[in-house]
């Protein structure tokens, strides 16, 4: 029996998530977009889904020859390319980083504490690549980055804390199901860093996963 439209968008994204963990990297992982998204219902269904208007994005430019097929776009990388294992480096000047390390410092795991980050000029400089890119000026200062790990770790946290509540606010549907079912390590990642109600969050996931099963 052909599997349903919303299956096939899901795993497509997943690919697309993890394509920095998997053999052969962009050139395998193209060949399966281009293979599995011919029906329109996929297509449909991926711009339901998360970024899935990237992914889509990337197909195009696959179809139409714009991007080889052992490559993507640098604008079109999920997670802003943070995963990609590519190497930008940005230079910061004294001052930068003397500001930059005050506020590492200082810095609290928590949405307070993430707009102090987010509110350095440095860091606004960079618009939505911050993290990536704040990454890769500081990759040399081991101590730093490992302060800068706990930012990203801390932002992670909140937009999963964010993305989870966001579904279970919703109305049950076997799309919600699947996303939840991919995104379900992430999930039991974070969630936990919430404590007691992390947890509830989290219990609550799996039964509005397996509610549906």
């Amino acid at each position: 029996m052909p599997q349903q439209a919303h299956i096939i968008a899901q795993r497509l994204l997943n690919l697309y998530r993890q394509e920095h963990v998997i053999d052969g990297g962009w050139a395998a992982v193209n060949q399966v977009f281009i293979q599995e998204s011919n029906d329109p219902k996929v297509i449909a269904e991926l711009e339901l889904l998360p970024t899935g208007n990237k992914l889509i994005a990337h197909i195009n430019n696959l179809r139409n020859g714009k991007t080889p097929m052992n490559s993507i776009d640098k604008d079109l990388l999920p997670y802003g390319g943070m995963m990609s294992g590519q190497s930008v480096i940005f230079a910061l000047s004294d001052e930068e980083k003397a500001e930059l390390t005050a506020a590492l410092d200082a810095f609290q795991p928590s949405p307070e504490g993430l707009d102090k980050i987010k509110n350095i000029p440095i860091v606004q400089k960079f618009g939505n690549d911050w993290i990536e890119n704040i990454k890769s000026a500081i990759a040399s200062d081991a101590p730093m980055l490992e302060k800068w790990k706990m930012v990203i770790r801390t932002d992670k946290a909140y937009r999963i804390w964010d993305s989870a509540n966001q579904l279970l606010s919703e109305t049950l549907t076997e799309r919600n199901r699947a996303q939840i079912q991919a995104d379900m390590p992430e999930y039991e990642t974070y969630l936990p860093m919430f404590g007691e109600q992390g947890e509830t969050v989290l219990a609550k996931l799996r039964t509005f996963m397996s509610s549906l099963s």
